[in-house]
């Protein structure tokens, strides 16, 4: 069952990798189409950079070994800001399928924090022999 895990902690952190580098770099260029969904929501404008760096650096903190700490940080933006979008677009009154691509993003990073190898979070949950 471990190599399950691991495999599953792979695949999904691999697909939140790619899907937060992708928003990261659009948002942070305000490309994509993130200026009107920013504006829809009742955002500044200014708000996208931020978001974009924020993503592409909680990738960088997921992706690389060691850290712990900064990890669970990084999970815990990506939590935040994936939560924080989809009330958004509810809140706005939008379709769900607006919403669909914050709450696929929040699903992926439970799924990424919860199989995550026991190396790469904060208390090793490890028997000491």
């Amino acid at each position: 069952m471990k190599k399950r895990n691991k495999i599953i902690y792979w695949i999904v952190t691999g697909f939140l990798a790619f899907g937060m580098t992708a928003g990261g770099v659009q948002q942070f260029l305000q490309i994509g189409g993130y200026i009107e969904i920013i504006q829809n929501l009742g955002y500044p404008k200014y708000i996208l950079p931020v978001l974009g760096i924020w993503k592409i650096l909680g990738v960088i903190a997921i992706l690389i070994p060691k850290y712990s700490l900064l990890k669970e940080w990084a999970y815990a933006g990506f939590f935040f800001a994936m939560s924080g979008a989809a009330v958004s677009h509810f809140a706005n009154g939008e379709p769900f399928t607006e919403a669909l691509p914050s709450l696929v993003l929040l699903l992926v990073t439970i799924l990424s924090w919860y199989f995550r190898p026991d190396s790469r979070k904060i208390v090793s949950l490890q028997k000491s022999t």
